[in-house]
């Protein structure tokens, strides 16, 4: 037992030293919202930033590089391709956004991509896997995200980012207008997802094909979120431990907390859910970039909406960074002597 107890404190130990040694952030703003229908969710990077992320992150001993918002062409004639709606754009844009994350995940940081909609998880994983290699991806989201072009019932991107991303999933995309440099770059084993309450019969046939890991809001009530993260954990380091890529839509909590969102689901995880499963991930040491997607402050119906969305947007990301409820202390702290 005692020995138990003691490897539990070296652990401990090595993950607070590691965060303290490796963390820095390379924050990239993608103000970006055609891969959906709703305006305001381009104003997500803004608002993130206005409600404290920078003063947050570095009030903990985090060195953040602010690498500002991404500005993306303007697509003139974008009609649909079938039933993909702005394809041009959201191909244009991602593809963007994945030369500029691979630039920050080699200038050594961290990556946070503030969103924007969910189609630019595309180019941010894209980005990622070129950067580093093989990846493993959680995504924590009310919906899979998963529909191929073709199963998609709304043709918005938003609700097919993952069909891009994964290796088993090509054949079932069609050749598209500003997506030739779209290359596979994740495995389906290598994807956990958390938080699911909303997927279409299409997405459910998708995952169940291709085995994909998933914990629904069924598991998270089941379960428990803490042996949720610790399953997730496990399965993603049962052979090789790749570095982790955290997808996270606001929309996974529950909309009593963050209202402002374009596509707001009942019985959602809460705060504290939410919290925790950025806290574990930060644990790992293995946490290599995340995506914090889809505040759109033109969705709150009051300012207390935006905010309460834009805080918790901040809080996430807080905890992904080391920040624990415990509490923190520099590595260096010494008491004052009298």
């Amino acid at each position: 037992m005692r020995s138990a107890r003691t490897l539990l404190t070296v652990c401990r130990r090595h993950h607070h030293h590691h965060h303290h040694r490796v963390r820095s952030a390379g924050i990239i703003g993608a103000p970006f919202s055609k891969g959906q229908p709703r305006g305001g969710v381009e104003r997500g990077p803004d608002v993130i930033r206005a409600a404290g992320l920078l003063d947050g992150l570095r009030s903990r001993g985090c060195a953040v590089k602010d690498y500002g918002n991404l500005s993306f062409e303007e697509v003139v004639s974008d009609e649909p391709v079938g039933k993909v709606k702005c394809v041009r754009a959201v191909g244009s844009a991602n593809r963007r956004l994945s030369e500029a994350v691979r630039a920050v995940k080699t200038d050594g940081h961290t990556t946070v991509m503030l969103g924007g909609d969910h189609s630019l998880a595309i180019g941010s994983i894209h980005g990622h896997a070129a950067a580093v290699g093989e990846l493993s991806v959680v995504w924590v989201d009310a919906h899979a995200d998963i529909n191929t072009p073709l199963t998609s019932p709304t043709g918005n991107i938003h609700g097919q980012s993952m069909s891009y991303l994964l290796h088993e999933l090509q054949s079932k995309i069609p050749v598209l207008p500003n997506f030739s440099w779209m290359k596979s770059c994740v495995s389906a084993k290598d994807v956990v997802y958390v938080g699911l309450r909303d997927v279409d019969p299409e997405e459910h046939y998708i995952l169940k094909l291709l085995g994909v890991k998933v914990f629904s809001m069924s598991e998270v009530d089941r379960l428990g979120v803490a042996r949720v993260m610790e399953e997730t954990c496990d399965y993603l380091s049962d052979t090789v431990k790749k570095p982790i890529h955290l997808s996270y839509d606001i929309d996974a909590i529950d909309p009593s907390v963050t209202p402002a969102t374009g596509t707001p689901v009942v019985g959602g995880l809460t705060y504290r859910e939410g919290v925790y499963i950025a806290e574990h991930l930060c644990q790992t040491g293995l946490l290599s970039a995340v995506d914090l997607v889809e505040v759109n402050p033109l969705r709150g119906r009051t300012d207390e909406d935006v905010q309460s969305t834009a805080r918790t947007a901040v809080d996430l990301l807080l905890g992904c960074f080391g920040r624990l409820r415990e509490g923190n202390h520099p590595p260096d702290y010494c008491m004052p002597e009298p």
